[in-house]
């Protein structure tokens, strides 16, 4: 077993605390991931992955749990240069590539942005050079350094995202459904590259998304989420393979088949559940869930 890169323990978050509206996005969720994989995280929308995704960041502060990065307490970090040096160490890759990349910027600031704050780049060459090679990197060429965004397709923009989260050679990159605004054509280059990218970098993936087709092919090992709460835990193979968790089995029932007799013989699951879901319990090997 890898080291253990992020290690996630009864994290919770509550917006809202103690009002009326409290809303409880993330409760009791625990997990880790390991140096080098992707971890994938699923669930339909308002089923927290979003929230556990920023509060790994340091960008939402929990309302309870710890969260610890290469055996440091992120929570704790109070200095700003240690804030600092965790940042350029984690990145996320953003959902909307028309909302996330700033419109007043060409690509190169937008790029070099992060090369600038933390002093990667000595001289105004050697930045250009960085970036021209980020550029190519993520499979654009250098020559749109001087264009703006919305000079892109939505693909071509995400592309410039990844390349602004490489930028500052990250150890861990959150990435926050970066397929969903994204053409189908698109996301299976997307995927790719993402892939790539991992094994040039060394990179380590928390890889959120609702579709859990495309989810498999990328992850390594998978979490379910429902309402808040990890309800299934395990490797891809066995968690789209052998889900145990009704709410896991309706998310694959739901998954879409290309061949139409095949999808007249899948058989739907529904899942609404009336109470909330106990702990995770180990099911067979390296294999959790949520027993109900």
């Amino acid at each position: 077993m890898t080291e253990k890169l992020v290690e996630v323990t009864h994290l919770k978050k509550y917006f809202h605390a103690g009002r009326p509206n409290e809303v409880r996005a993330v409760d009791d969720v625990s997990f880790t991931i390991h140096r080098g994989e992707v971890f994938g995280l699923v669930g339909e929308s308002g089923s927290g992955k979003t929230t556990v995704g920023r509060c790994l960041l340091n960008l939402y502060h929990p309302t309870a749990g710890q969260i610890h990065f290469a055996g440091q307490d992120v929570m704790a970090l109070t200095a700003r240069q240690a804030q600092k040096e965790f940042h350029r160490r984690t990145q996320m890759i953003f959902q909307d590539p028309y909302a996330s990349l700033d419109p007043r910027l060409t690509v190169k600031e937008i790029v070099a942005e992060g090369l600038k704050v933390h002093g990667l780049v000595t001289n105004p060459r050697e930045l250009t050079a960085r970036v021209a090679d980020l550029l190519r990197q993520v499979g654009l060429t250098p020559d749109v350094m001087a264009r703006y965004p919305y000079e892109f397709s939505g693909g071509q923009r995400q592309r410039i995202g990844v390349a602004r989260a490489l930028a500052v050679q990250p150890e861990f990159v959150v990435a926050d459904e970066p397929l969903s605004a994204l053409d189908v054509s698109v996301q299976a280059q997307i995927v790719e590259l993402m892939e790539k990218l991992r094994a040039q970098h060394a990179l380590t993936y928390l890889f959120i998304a609702h579709d859990l087709a495309m989810v498999k092919y990328i992850s390594d090992r998978i979490g379910v989420m429902y309402h808040g709460r990890l309800v299934e835990v395990g490797t891809a193979d066995e968690v789209v393979n052998h889900p145990v968790h009704p709410y896991t089995q309706s998310l694959l029932s739901a998954v879409m088949v290309p061949d139409p007799q095949a999808a007249r013989r899948q058989k739907r699951v529904d899942y609404q559940a009336t109470e909330p879901t106990g702990p995770l319990k180990e099911v067979s090997a390296g294999h959790y869930a949520a027993l109900v």
